[in-house]
Formats: structure tokens, sequence, C-alpha cells
């Protein structure tokens, strides 16, 4: 028998040895240690290095001999954790990306040493089912009946363009094997209406050009802007592909008036009936748990498709998307294709055969988490936590209310606000470069961190509050922290 040290032997007992809990325990113990030493809020939320030194740190060639998982934790530790953004401090206030539940982290090794492929019954024989079911959770909450179903996805991204290709399919019903034709639809959306909408636009092969946007009127699309170019649309027989509206603006965390869309799509109804309505929930479908939100979201009921990322709102760890449609149908007939190689021709099999109606086949079973998230914590807790999000941007609000140099530029609707830097004596045309260096050098300092948008044509700075541990003390420490470095900013202006 081969003993040398690069012999299978010993490479297949190295796999093995890695397979205990005390061989894991070092990574997991980076992942419980960030955790604690988050809690007590206190050092840098992010990095000020750049790439270039991180990456210089990181040269070398590719290693080509093993080394103990524990050296490889350590060197993880010191060469990259130090500069990644510590989403659970409390003081990082910025992008859409949650400070995970710690229930679903735990959940996702579990999920990488399963490794179920979605796409296949056969491949995820418990967790195939499963999806079915949490979706089926996620379409009642949404008050659509039995016939309702969907997949979950990459992200709200990758459910748009889902959604997007059902739509298709009911207005161009051979694009799938002939393509758009001469007569190419278009897609109606807001002004604020996430990218998602226009790359889908691309990626079908519409065009951007065939995306119709309508102003806004404070913050939500102005339905009579959509009644008019709806009315236009009809009037130059361009034939509409679907109107998309937005639960919870990636901007402004604003929700549209998703009734109203509604109406005006059956109004103008085609031959197809009602148009195509999709409604990007991606950030704001959490709001159909919450009882004190869940009016946001009127009218929901009545799109025929919607995107919701869980890793949101629902603070999953990515990722985490779904997209949802009231005929599940729609979904296999947007991905009309055959592969026997992998879905059996019996019936089913297509039914419990995710792959038909999906973009992905290698996909992870990330609905684990959901489930273990909603098992865990229970969908009241989660509404109370959604709650508490948006509750924590609004206590911004009332703070920036009170004072002179910054100024909340809108009544938040969710946990998103964007405000303006106001300083006196200071120049409007200087105010969006100031703006982006009093965020840089915030954000730098390591007292917190924050986004900044363009909004009506001006850079302001954004918060996002994805974070269960962010309370009022954290909010004030912001708008202290803020204040400090715009005194400095001034000094040399």
């Amino acid at each position: 028998m081969d003993t040398t040290p690069d012999s299978d032997a010993d490479l297949l007992a190295m796999l093995e040895a890695d397979m205990t809990l005390d061989a894991a325990r070092p990574i997991l113990e980076l992942a419980a240690s960030y955790f604690a030493d988050t809690r007590r809020g206190e050092g840098p939320v992010s990095t000020w290095h750049s790439a270039q030194v991180i990456a210089d740190r990181i040269a070398g060639p590719m290693p080509r001999a093993p080394r103990p998982l524990a050296d490889v934790a350590r060197r993880l530790s010191s060469l990259l954790l130090e500069d990644v953004n510590r989403l659970a401090h409390p003081m990082y206030i910025g992008h859409q990306v949650s400070a995970p539940l710690p229930a679903a982290v735990w959940t996702d090794a579990l999920i990488s040493a399963l490794n179920q492929s979605q796409a296949v019954r056969e491949m995820s024989p418990s967790f195939t089912p499963l999806e079915h079911q949490v979706i089926a959770w996620m379409t009642d909450l949404v008050g659509w009946d039995e016939q309702a179903g969907g997949t979950m996805t990459s992200g709200g991204t990758e459910a748009t363009f889902a959604a997007l290709l059902a739509a298709r399919s009911r207005a161009v019903p051979d694009a799938w094997t002939n393509g758009l034709g001469a007569h190419v639809p278009v897609v109606v959306c807001g002004e604020h209406a996430h990218y998602a909408v226009s790359r889908a636009a691309g990626e079908m092969g519409l065009g951007v050009s065939r995306v119709i946007l309508v102003p806004s009127r404070a913050l939500r699309m102005d339905v009579d802007a959509l009644r008019e170019r709806l009315a236009a649309l009809r009037a130059e027989g361009t034939p509409v592909m679907a109107v998309v509206a937005t639960a919870g603006c990636t901007a402004t965390g604003s929700f549209d008036d998703l009734g109203a869309v509604a109406d005006l799509c059956d109004e103008f109804a085609d031959d197809h009936g009602p148009l195509w309505l999709h409604v990007d929930a991606a950030h704001g479908g959490a709001a159909m748990l919450s009882p004190r939100h869940r009016h946001r979201v009127q009218g929901l009921s009545r799109a025929r498709s919607l995107a919701w990322d869980p890793h949101k709102t629902l603070m999953l760890p990515l990722a985490a998307g779904m997209v949802l449609v009231r005929d599940q149908d729609d979904l296999t007939r947007a991905f009309t294709q055959e592969a026997p190689y992998l879905f059996s021709s019996g019936s089913d099999a297509r039914i419990w055969d995710m792959g038909p109606r999906s973009f992905q086949c290698s996909r992870r079973a990330d609905v684990l988490k959901l489930w273990v998230a909603i098992e865990r914590y229970g969908v009241d807790n989660l509404a109370r936590l959604y709650d508490r999000l948006c509750r924590m941007a609004q206590t911004l609000h009332g703070l920036l209310s009170a004072r002179g140099d910054f100024t909340p530029l809108h009544e938040p609707m969710s946990n998103i606000l964007c405000f303006a830097w106001t300083p006196p004596g200071v120049a409007a045309d200087d105010l969006d470069a100031l703006t982006d260096a009093l965020r840089e050098r915030y954000n730098r300092s390591g007292r917190g961190w924050i986004t900044a948008t363009t909004l009506d044509g001006r850079r302001v700075l954004r918060i996002t509050v994805m974070n269960a541990r962010t309370d009022e003390t954290h909010l004030a420490r912001l708008v202290d922290g803020l204040v400090a470095e715009a005194a400095l900013i001034l000094h040399t202006h």
C-alpha cells in the first residue's frame, strides 16, 4: 500500500479529518468571534485600505501543498477579515444588505454540506417539496390561490428577469422559438425603478429603448402620468408587455400606489386581458408580514408577478430571493424547453421539478435557511424586526428634522431615509462634491458607514437600517459623527 505523503490514502484521510466538528471549529469560531466583537459597537465599521493594498497583501503563487485548516483560518483572519464591511456592527447603516439572522447563518453551512441541487426533485428529494411549501406560504401572504407558484432566485434582479420573461411569453407567445419579430413591445416603469428592469429588457432583446419611464410625484410613480403614457402607447399601436411598479424603491424605500396602478392595467387591457403587472417588492416585500405596514402593499394581490428578496428585510444571508407568480404555469411557459437528461417526462416529476420554471439549473437549497428562520423566530417576530428597522429610520428622520445643517428629504415609508447636508453659506454648485467628501470622510473615519445617491439632480446622503442591533443611541452617534466630519470639511473649504 502506498504510504507516501502524497498518496490517495493520505488525501482521503485529510478530507475525512476535515469533516469533524473539531476541524470546523477554527472557521466557525471566526464567525462567532465576529458576532461577539461587533456586539459592543466598537472598532471600525469598514476599512480605509484601498483595494490595491489588500490585493498586494494576498498576492503570491497559488498554493500547491496543503496547510492545516487552523492555519488557513489564521491566514483568513489576518489577511482579510480586518477589512470586511462589518454589517453586524450597529453603526453600519449603509447598503441594502442585512446583518443576517444567526440561525440562518449556521444553516448556510448545512446547505453547503448537503449540496442538494434544486432544479430536479431526484437531486433534492427533501428540499424541492420544501421549496414548494415555502413558496405556497409566500403566495398565500400575497393573497393568491393554489394556482400561484414560483421559485427561489439569486435575488431581485433574477426574479424580475424571470417575471418579465413570463410576461414576454404572454405578449409574444412564439418569442422562445422565433424571437420578438418586428413589433417589439415595451415595458413601462417608474423613473426610480431598479436597474433590473432595463437590464432584463436588454438581456431578452427588447432593448433598453423599449423601457418607458414614468415620472414620479412625491417619490412614487405618478399615476396620472402613467395613464398618459399608456394612452399614448395605445394611440400609436405600441403593445405593452408589462407595467412594473415598485414596493420599496431602492433609493428612498417608497411604495408605489399598487391599487391605482392595477386599476390602470385593467383599464388599458389588451387582447390578452389586463396588462401584466409586475411588482418589484425585493426590498419592501416584508411589509406583507407586518400589520403596521401591510397597507403599503395594498393591491399587491392584483399583480401577475412579483420579486421579493428575503435576504433584504427578512434578514437572511445572501443569496435568498424569489419570484412569485399568480399562475405557476406562467413560469413554465417562460422557460419552454426540453431537457430529457434532467427532467422526467412523467406528469408527477414535472410538478415537483423546479428547473423547468427557473432561470438557474445548479441552484443551492437556499430555501432551507428561510424555512429555518421562520421555524426559529416565527413570522410575527420577523414582522417585529421589520417594524423595528422602519422605526429606526423614522427616529433618524426626527433627529434630523430638529437640525438646520441636515435636512430629511422625505418621510420614510420603510427603513430607508435620504437626507441632505445643508451647511449655511455654501454655494449650491459646491454641495455635490462636498456631500461626497463628507460621506467618504465619515466612512473612512471608522465611526460608521452610510451611502449616497442622486435625488432630484443632487447628491444626497442615504441610510438603510439593516441591523437589529442599531438603536436610537447609534443614530445619535451617526449624527454626531457627521457633524464632526462636516466641521473639518468646512474648515478647509
